[in-house]
């Protein structure tokens, strides 16, 4: 591996993409640091430390940190994320849509149009509300986190933080255009992983005062190293079902007649799921910390992390989005009707209904193992916090997020190595599990 990291100084393309897309992540860092006018920086700093396991601190970490010091970027990538699901659900039932997205380059674009129209509606929407929410907030000690309330306030605060997501929009695009990888996917592990190098002192710092012993730290290492393995062993999982293609006489030719395989993806919601569960499930605890009411508060305790009441909802809740948006992205009916177009068919397996009921019950199935698969690593740092009392940084969402962006990142990075005859990363050229 060390010496596929080597051949990268030998393509020029690939060294220019790579640094393009340092240097696009960087301007990112920069402007998470430049906090929006009028804030009062301490006072708000000190209101997210009294409301973590909130959608605050879901949105603050798809932020990178930006929400925390409410800077120019505060709103992150999740507009442009939100606007993009909520397109994608539109397209199953919208037939204008869903004629769009089968007009390949041409339909795509159109639909990109839509969710940069969608991103800034979305980002207007929620920078008006976070504005007036900030006016009535205070720090532990009464202190106002706005300086000026008022529509004053409001008018600089959406136009700043609209603009302030438009630009990373824009920077992920281009990061996908000119640089390597994703960007949207590329942004969000930057602000992730941001957080380490404090996550790392905080863990030390920690073993310094006698809270974790090194055993325990020296396990929560072997454990970290065997989940990010069991991540790229299952998010490169797959079930082949077999395909045959008929032989067809065109003329003096003849096509067809090959073997291939339909390959279904043991996690094909991505991390979808888990973002619509916390969502959810944390969207009551965050209005419980605006109503003093008794009743209020005892419902939002236990929809809180760490509670048995939390995980078993946040379990079933990760389940069913699993089924549902699979559901979305995958449609087996489509699937089949395609392979007869083709000539295709599943050896044993009548084609058309017969076909697609096959597909749809070993999707089924392999949902099932993906499902549970990510509510295990989602819930892991839940069970590492009650059994030894410290964060399990790289957890959950977060960690299937790295993990994720990082595998499709060095694919690609490979892709351009073996194109000009390198051997990539790897000595068969080819990362593991990847045909």
């Amino acid at each position: 591996m060390l010496g596929g990291f080597q051949n990268i100084a030998g393509i020029a393309e690939l060294r220019k993409r790579i640094f393009f897309t340092l240097m696009m992540l960087a301007v990112f860092r920069i402007g998470v640091q430049i906090p929006t006018p009028g804030i009062n920086t301490e006072a708000l700093a000190a209101f997210f430390a009294a409301t973590q396991g909130t959608l605050f601190g879901l949105f603050d970490m798809f932020s990178g940190g930006a929400l925390e010091k409410f800077s120019i970027f505060a709103l992150g990538i999740m507009p442009y994320i939100s606007a993009s699901i909520i397109l994608q659900l539109l397209t199953v039932v919208i037939p204008h849509l869903e004629k769009l997205s089968k007009e390949g380059e041409a339909g795509r674009k159109k639909i990109t149009q839509y969710t940069r129209y969608g991103t800034v509606l979305l980002s207007i929407i929620q920078g008006l509300g976070i504005s007036i929410g900030l006016e009535s907030m205070t720090g532990p000690s009464g202190e106002a986190v706005v300086i000026s309330p008022g529509w004053g306030f409001r008018l600089m605060a959406v136009i700043t933080l609209t603009s302030g997501t438009a630009f990373i929009m824009w920077l992920g695009e281009k990061i996908t255009e000119r640089g390597i990888g994703n960007g949207i996917s590329l942004i969000i592990f930057a602000g992730i992983v941001a957080r380490m190098p404090s996550a790392v002192i905080n863990t030390f710092r920690l073993m310094g005062t006698g809270a974790i012993g090194v055993v325990s730290l020296l396990f929560l290492i072997v454990l970290m190293v065997a989940t990010v393995g069991a991540i790229i062993f299952m998010e490169r999982g797959q079930r082949r079902i077999p395909v045959q293609y008929a032989k067809r006489v065109v003329g003096r030719k003849m096509y067809g007649g090959q073997s291939t395989h339909l390959p279904l993806k043991i996690n094909t919601a991505g991390v979808i799921p888990p973002i619509f569960a916390s969502s959810i499930i944390m969207f009551p605890a965050t209005i419980a910390n605006f109503i003093n009411i008794p009743w209020v508060q005892k419902v939002a305790q236990l929809l809180s992390p760490g509670s048995i009441f939390h995980e078993i909802l946040y379990v079933g809740f990760i389940i069913f989005f699993c089924y549902f948006y699979t559901a979305v992205v995958f449609n087996p009916v489509d699937v089949a009707e395609n392979m007869k177009k083709y000539g295709g068919y599943i050896p044993g397996i009548r084609p058309g209904k017969k076909t697609s009921e096959f597909i749809d019950r070993v999707l089924s199935r392999v949902t099932l193992i993906g499902a549970l698969y990510v509510s295990t690593v989602c819930v892991l740092p839940t069970i590492l916090i009650a059994q030894f009392n410290v964060p399990f940084y790289f957890g959950g969402t977060a960690l299937l997020i790295v993990v994720g962006v990082a595998m499709d990142t060095v694919g690609q990075m490979e892709t351009h190595m073996v194109a000009r005859h390198y051997e990539g990363f790897l000595k068969s050229g080819r990362i593991k599990g990847r045909r």
